[in-house]
């Protein structure tokens, strides 16, 4: 006897959803993979209610299933692993700097640029803006970094200061018979000989008038000329400069009073000792700004004999506070 394969011959009495089974003697309806009897039917799988399949998401499908994974993974070659996707290798979405997470990308800015909105291109951060004290005198933006300047007659020190330029020793324009006077932001030129009639030159910066002149006898018997710079808007009350008796004679008073020069009350001369004295800073002065001040010594001896003794102390205020 030989085997009739009703599943070939077309015998079988199995339902269009089934598979027929060749059996010795007979035959078998069966479901085909993925699906599962029940009754007289079959019916679907869900693969994704029994034990993991899949290491993030499970799809279910008529027979069958597939597995997804998370953004910024992919499948493995097993189809069921999920791996992490290096973003920053396979196609990197950042403006300049890109690090791999796990599962995504972080993106980062070069020094002197900010994150825009959306977390991927970079902005020129205006340093310049974020504060008013980032440079001495004036902020210059530029990308990705900035730059301060200073105003003429200084230079850049450190990157952020201003120092003053000392043109005496750079640059300078007097003339032969000319002295030249550096101060903050600038320079003049003033006279070698300052003197004028009656008085002569004895020293470098000092004049003096002869007694043998009848007109001198009227006049201080010297006149010493000092220059001095101090910068706008300086601190007050200041102490700024001391006259000091150069010669001390016994048995005499000295007083000590500014002679011209103050008309505005911005000096005060404190008198320290009995051959010294103080000049004060009363009242705030701005600049460009050259102020000429008269300090006068008064000597009196015990024969009541009187003479005094000039300093002109030229004081060039500078253009700003640095």
């Amino acid at each position: 006897c030989k085997d009739i394969d009703e599943c070939a011959t077309g015998t079988h009495n199995c339902r269009a959803d089934q598979v027929c089974v060749n059996l010795r003697g007979s035959f078998s309806c069966q479901c085909p993979p993925g699906y599962q009897k029940r009754g007289d039917q079959c019916v679907d799988i869900d693969e994704c209610t029994l034990p993991p399949y899949c290491h993030h998401r499970c799809v279910n499908t008529p027979g069958s299933y597939y597995c997804q994974c998370n953004a910024g993974f992919q499948l493995a070659s097993n189809n069921h692993t999920c791996v992490d996707i290096n973003e920053c290798d396979a196609n990197n979405p950042c403006a300049q700097q890109c690090y791999n997470i796990l599962g995504s990308f972080i993106c980062q800015c070069n020094p002197g640029f900010e994150l825009s909105s959306d977390r991927i291109n970079c902005e020129d951060t205006d340093e310049c803006r974020t504060s008013s004290y980032i440079c001495q005198y004036q902020c210059v933006n530029e990308p990705g970094k900035f730059s301060c300047v200073c105003p003429e007659g200084y230079q850049v020190v450190g990157g952020r200061t201003c120092q003053d330029i000392n043109e005496c020793e750079t640059t300078n324009e007097c003339r032969e018979d000319e002295i030249c006077w550096n101060y903050h932001g600038g320079f003049r030129c003033y006279p070698r000989n300052p003197c004028q009639e009656p008085y002569v030159l004895t020293s470098e910066n000092r004049c003096v008038c002869p007694v043998s002149n009848a007109i001198c006898r009227e006049l201080p018997y010297s006149v010493v000329y000092k220059y001095m710079s101090i910068r706008s808007d300086r601190t007050v009350p200041s102490d700024i400069f001391q006259i000091q008796a150069t010669t001390i004679y016994p048995n005499t008073i000295n007083t000590f009073r500014i002679k011209s020069g103050n008309e505005n009350g911005e000096f005060y001369l404190r008198q320290t000792s009995t051959v010294s004295a103080m000049l004060v800073l009363v009242k705030s002065l701005s600049g460009p700004r050259e102020h000429i001040v008269d300090l006068e010594m008064l000597t009196v001896n015990s024969l009541n004999y009187r003479t005094s003794s000039v300093l002109r102390l030229t004081i060039i205020v500078g253009p700003y506070a640095f």
